[in-house]
């Protein structure tokens, strides 16, 4: 089974930094994209940072700048770092990952995964 385990959450003041990664294992043979969403309270979940196979990078309009995503494929891990954090970045953060991968002897499916989410919170 593929899993996405998160790390690197927790508390910043503002301005600071904070670097979440993100690393799938599993049976994997290719991450078609992967990144990271957030929700915070009483808003809809949205796409902070995300790269795909092909090294493409996307970035919300409100951390181009100051947010960086990168890729190990070695060790199928993204990195986001964050800086220059502001009170707004408060949220639950959330690694997502489309993977093709199998649970041997299963079938090769290609499916959207997503980690169990990390709280970022940065005080004033």
């Amino acid at each position: 089974q593929v899993q996405l385990v998160e790390s690197g959450g927790g508390s910043v003041q503002a301005g600071g930094s904070l670097r979440l990664t993100c690393a799938a294992s599993g049976t994997i043979t290719t991450i078609y994209d992967m990144g990271w969403y957030r929700q915070a309270p009483g808003k809809q979940r949205e796409l902070v940072a995300s790269i795909t196979n092909d090294n493409v990078s996307t970035y919300a309009d409100s951390v181009k700048g100051r947010f960086s995503i990168s890729r190990d494929r070695a060790k199928d891990t993204v990195l986001l770092q964050m800086n220059s954090m502001m009170p707004g970045a408060t949220a639950v953060y959330s690694c997502h990952a489309d993977v093709l991968g199998r649970q041997s002897p299963g079938p090769w499916l290609r499916r959207n995964y997503w980690g169990q989410g990390t709280q970022v919170t940065v005080s004033s």
